[in-house]
């Protein structure tokens, strides 16, 4: 006897009630965090406090079912959903998980992240959340028949819905418009957390920038960039560390209490920045603003895009300049200058998992200190502390502070666990720049040298519910925006470029930021532009006259 598996058949659907179910689903399955966060700013206490939520709710709805309508057409409305339910369950593991919130920088960052760092976020989790919130809902989907009526007929109906969905929105706005505009106002991060339309609109404002910018040309800046003829017996080599994702709160040279920098605060000379700030909080946008010369508080990613930085006017001023990568890329920072990744050159027993550990970076570098014929500027941008797989930042012979969290699933760890593996990678950068000084300070009888350090952002390890980085720079919390930097000057550099390290030194709790880098670099390469702004140059006042 055979038997045959036959499946419960599902009955048709009109298309109005196809979209108001697929709005209650999102609104209400979706947006989980949402609600979390407009329950604890509003703590509903009494009726007026519940009656704000009940509101809030259908405020949403129909506004998703309103959009849903317009695109309720043969062939149109399931594709639409289709994808909604393919990215939304994704969007949603990330907000839970990691209390990220979703807007234009977020989406770049995203967008410009390797594949590496793709397959540290891909875990059994998310493939869950996709099935439950994705998956089946998209089985019953196409399992369901949908039902359209003549053209006028059908037509009518969802003018009628439309028109109705519009008088309801107006009433609410009218009535309770006092009410949610204080919210927002005052609460700006709900707008990112209101799935799907926060990624809707970051794709939309994403997808404007880059088709816009890819008409618009490069300005080249510093045209009348020259080095001044200060005399000087042997070239300069300026190294230029773009950390990743170190926040200064764990750096014990900032009096952090478990010793993540053993080695660098036993190298003579160097002088701590413990007051930095960066320009953004992701890499997408700190790099870029970083080697910019807009300040952060006018900067953009288009201002960025459509002008040359930093590098270009060092490398029209005469100087050689190379940047080494082992990271996703310098997002637009080297395009015009040589760039190498260490991918094409390092050694095997510095890959793990697939990746490269920083030291790579200083691989080979000997080689090209002996063959310098001119002042050089070197940028080295490390992998440094990137989540959420911090386990796989360090060589095992760094796993000094136990237990350690060795998966990307922070879920599946201890607080103390993350933060033992985030203190780890630091560690191993505390190693990695100590080698690299000890390098400079081992070929000053060739050329004279000089480091600086500064991380692209922060990183955020559970304070307030947020992992990772990347929260809108408005509302981000102090963890991502507050980093460590650093400068190394060998006393022969020093002296050629008129420095007064003793004056560094006592001025290196000043309040600094991504901002000084530009300028600070051009005064230190003593490089005449009219684009130098001696006030944002941390050396100024320390120059001798």
């Amino acid at each position: 006897m055979r038997f045959k598996l036959s499946l419960p058949r599902i009955q048709p659907l009109r298309s109005e009630h196809l979209t108001s179910i697929a709005a209650l689903f999102f609104v209400f399955a979706c947006n989980g965090v949402f609600w979390q966060h407009l329950y604890a700013v509003q703590q509903p206490s009494h009726f007026a406090g519940w009656l704000f939520m009940v509101i809030g709710a259908l405020f949403l709805w129909l506004t998703l079912n309103l959009l849903l309508t317009l695109l309720a057409l043969p062939y149109v409305l399931k594709p639409v959903l289709s994808f909604l339910l393919i990215i939304t369950p994704i969007v949603v593991y990330f907000m839970v998980q990691f209390g990220v919130m979703i807007n234009v920088d977020m989406l770049r960052n995203a967008a410009q992240t390797n594949s590496s760092e793709t397959l540290d976020l891909l875990t059994p989790k998310l493939a869950l959340y996709w099935l439950v919130l994705g998956g089946l809902p998209l089985y019953f989907l196409w399992r369901t028949p949908l039902v359209f009526r003549p053209f006028q007929r059908e037509a009518l109906i969802k003018i009628g819905i439309v028109f109705a969905s519009a008088i309801l929105l107006g009433c609410i706005s009218v009535g309770f418009y006092k009410e949610f505009a204080s919210v927002f106002r005052n609460h700006r991060e709900l707008r990112f957390l209101i799935t799907p339309m926060n990624y809707i609109q970051a794709t939309s404002s994403y997808l404007k920038q880059n088709v816009k910018l890819k008409a618009v040309p490069v300005a080249a800046i510093g045209l009348d960039a020259q080095r001044n003829t200060v005399p000087h017996a042997r070239p300069t080599l300026t190294v230029i560390v773009v950390g990743e994702t170190a926040r200064a709160a764990n750096f014990s040279l900032n009096g952090y209490a478990k010793d993540t920098n053993p080695r660098l605060k036993q190298t003579a000379g160097l002088i701590n920045l413990p007051q930095m700030r960066s320009c953004g909080t992701d890499t997408a946008v700190s790099v870029p603003c970083m080697f910019s010369m807009f300040e952060h508080s006018n900067y953009s990613a288009d201002q960025a895009k459509s002008h040359q930085g930093l590098l270009d006017v060092v490398q029209r001023a005469g100087f050689d300049v190379l940047w080494r990568d082992n990271q996703s890329g310098c997002k637009g920072a080297c395009d015009r200058i040589p760039n190498e990744n260490t991918r094409a050159f390092a050694e095997a027993k510095l890959y793990q998992d697939g990746e490269c550990l920083d030291e790579a970076l200083l691989q080979g570098l000997q080689e090209k200190i002996d063959t310098i014929q001119r002042d050089t500027v070197i940028v080295l941008h490390m992998m440094g502390s990137h989540g959420p797989a911090y386990y796989k930042r360090y060589p095992a012979a760094f796993a000094k502070f136990q237990p350690t969290c060795d998966t990307a699933q922070l879920d599946q760890c201890t607080q103390t666990q993350i933060t033992n593996s985030y203190d780890n990678s630091l560690l191993y950068t505390d190693f990695v720049l100590s080698n690299l000084i000890d390098l400079l300070r081992k070929n000053s009888d060739k050329v004279d040298t000089a480091m600086t350090y500064l991380s692209d952002h922060g990183e955020s390890l559970g304070e307030r519910g947020l992992y990772l980085h990347g929260a809108p720079y408005l509302l981000a919390p102090d963890e991502q925006t507050h980093i460590p930097a650093m400068l190394w000057l060998s006393p022969e550099y020093a002296q050629q470029a008129q420095i007064n390290l003793a004056c560094l030194q006592q001025r290196a709790g000043q309040n600094y930021s991504h901002d000084n880098l530009f300028h600070s670099t051009l005064g230190l390469l003593n490089i005449k532009t009219a684009l130098y702004q001696q006030e944002l140059d941390w050396y100024a006042p320390c120059r001798n006259k």
